[in-house]
């Protein structure tokens, strides 16, 4: 039995199920983290946006009347949401909007009342 060299069939198979357990445990924690930085990147969008609005009313002493010139539909770089209130262009990606309704990546929907300035969630 020289010269013989390798796994056998048992180590093998335990190896394979430490393996799914691992994966088992992995792949939850992997989808809750994409849910996490989804609601961090909207919480980032709104706070920029509500800074905006308030500088905008700094300047000219009063609200905007709207956030952007935007359709209703997807943010794309033709498309730019909140641009008059973010100096960098706007939001082209991860949001959608209609009929004035803001729904960012977390599916959270926020309102814009330029009565106030307020931008709130609903």
């Amino acid at each position: 039995m020289q010269g013989n060299k390798g796994f056998t069939l048992i180590e093998l198979v335990m190896i394979i199920v430490i393996l799914g357990i691992l994966a088992a445990v992995a792949v939850p924690k992997y989808y809750s983290l994409v849910s996490d930085a989804n609601t961090a990147a909207e919480k980032g969008v709104v706070g920029g946006v509500r800074a905006g609005i308030h500088t905008y009313y700094a300047e000219n002493k009063t609200w905007p009347t709207t956030l952007d010139s935007a359709t209703d539909g997807a943010a794309t770089e033709s498309n730019a949401f909140f641009d008059t209130v973010l100096a960098q262009g706007g939001i082209t990606a991860d949001w959608t909007k209609a009929s004035a309704v803001y729904t960012g990546p977390a599916s959270n929907a926020y309102t814009y009342d330029s009565s106030d300035g307020s931008f709130l969630v609903e």
